[in-house]
């Protein structure tokens, strides 16, 4: 029998002459019966080819279609996860674009660097709140904290620094809804690897417990304010929230929660008028920076210590081996900007009609993620693992 990677090749470059083949002939022969059945006058192969190939181009260079854009002034914006990487970037990119924002970090009562940072701001629409996303306690202070201080901005503290009579008519005034809460991003999240023999049940829970249940606590939380502001709950999950891998199980469960949550949100939350978005990025460990060198191989050690006897022998140091370089490379390779993820999640903030999933990711990625997804998992089991 062939070695598994000489026969996965095999498969894979079969499996794309098939579509070029299927392409090439079945899909002229297939629109020209379309265009007859339509009572359209037959068309030749090569204009049928012609069509299909300047659809294909006109949709991956158009641009994403421009759906109204909120007035952020007066709207507020609350973001977990935001001590380092894309919640600091986005918390600061929303800022900018004149959104209050409310800055969930972990690190604030202990000197963190990402919250030091959004303090430097000295900005009214700026406010750093400590919360760890696993703690009822630290989850319900800041839904006080967002409370209070939206009263505090929307119905104004002093016209012309001082207060006047005419506050109380202006408080009257203010439509209840504004006191809401615009949009809330669940950003927070962690991230492991192992295979299921080496993971411990303490590092599944700890994954979910910030990924899924994190999710889960803060949004039930805000969702009063939100649905005041008939807002909207931007969910940030992932490429693993749509599919399976090796060695990713711990993520790929959490995940696959924060998906299915925000389905059932999305489906609950419609007759309020509330936007449910899920976006999934790629694979952007190396601009998360989330997994680094130190950090995997710390972690692989730990894993291959941790196993039982028995686990060890059955495996082999060199199977592990092999798919600890598996994680490497993945985790060493993707996209290095984070700027298109942080276009997303700004999009489906201040859009007036976000898009229920935003994926990016690159190219690859994409096709694996649309091949597992829509394939028989037999036929796509063949072709990736």
């Amino acid at each position: 029998m062939a070695p598994l990677p000489a026969l996965r090749v095999c498969v894979l470059v079969s499996f794309s002459a098939f579509v070029t083949l299927s392409l090439g002939f079945g899909l002229p022969a297939l629109l020209n019966v379309a265009t007859g059945l339509l009572g359209v006058p037959g068309a030749s192969v090569s204009e049928c080819v012609v069509v299909c190939y300047f659809l294909l181009v006109l949709y991956v260079a158009t641009p994403r279609i421009p759906r109204g854009v909120v007035k952020a002034t007066g709207k507020a914006v609350f973001i977990t996860g935001c001590d380092s990487d894309f919640g600091l970037a986005l918390a600061e990119h929303l800022h900018k674009l004149g959104f209050t924002v409310f800055a969930g970090c972990l690190l604030k009562d202990k000197g963190g660097e990402g919250a030091k940072v959004l303090e430097e701001f000295h900005s009214e629409r700026m406010k750093v709140v400590q919360l760890n996303v696993c703690s009822d306690e630290q989850v319900d202070s800041a839904a006080r904290f967002v409370r209070d201080n939206l009263e505090d901005s929307e119905r104004g503290r002093a016209i012309g620094g001082q207060q006047t009579s005419l506050l109380v008519l202006v408080t009257s005034c203010v439509p209840i809804h504004r006191l809401g809460l615009w949009a809330l991003v669940n950003n927070a999240g962690v991230s492991t690897f192992g295979g299921v023999e080496f993971t411990s049940m303490e590092a599944y829970k700890e994954v979910s417990e910030v990924n899924l249940w994190g999710t889960i606590r803060v949004t039930k939380a805000l969702l009063p304010l939100i649905r005041r502001a008939k807002g909207r709950v931007v969910n940030v999950s992932g490429l693993y929230g749509r599919m399976g891998n090796i060695a990713q199980s711990p993520v790929c469960v959490s995940k696959y929660g924060v998906e299915a949550f925000s389905d059932c949100l999305r489906y609950e939350m419609k007759s309020w008028g509330i936007k449910v978005c899920i976006v999934e990025p790629g694979n952007f460990a190396a601009a998360a920076g989330i997994l680094s060198r130190d950090v995997l191989f710390n972690t692989a050690n730990k894993l291959w210590a941790e196993a039982s006897r028995d686990i060890r022998e059955d495996y082999g140091k060199a199977r592990f081996d092999q798919i600890m370089a598996l994680m490497r490379s993945q985790c060493k390779g993707g996209q290095k900007d984070p700027s298109p993820v942080l276009d997303d999640i700004a999009d489906a903030v201040a859009s007036k009609r976000p898009y229920i999933r935003y994926n990016n990711m690159e190219p690859h990625w994409w096709i694996r993620l649309q091949l597992m997804t829509h394939l028989p998992a037999a036929l796509s089991d063949l072709l990736y693992f």
